[in-house]
């Protein structure tokens, strides 16, 4: 797990929710932050285009967490065959 991936991931959350970024660990839930679905979608779009990336529904149902997050997104950037997630070029 990438200390720049995790740090911009963190970034992306912050930046979406107007929360401090040293209030968000890697540990954090979504819950403790306060981080509803629809507040999950919002974090998702900015992923996306953070990552240029495109993140099926699927390969996020039931993260809750950042660790979680950055799990999937690890897996999705490295081209994890059960993510049917598309990179961009």
């Amino acid at each position: 797990m990438s200390d720049e991936l995790i740090q911009r991931i963190i970034s992306c959350i912050a930046e979406s929710q107007k929360i401090p970024r040293e209030n968000i660990t890697l540990d954090s839930t979504f819950e403790e932050l306060g981080i509803d679905s629809l507040d999950g979608v919002n974090i998702l779009f900015l992923l996306e285009n953070e990552f240029n990336i495109n993140i099926p529904d699927e390969g996020v149902q039931g993260i809750r967490g950042v660790r979680q997050m950055v799990e999937a997104l690890e897996k999705l950037l490295s081209g994890g065959a059960n993510t049917g997630a598309v990179a961009q070029s």
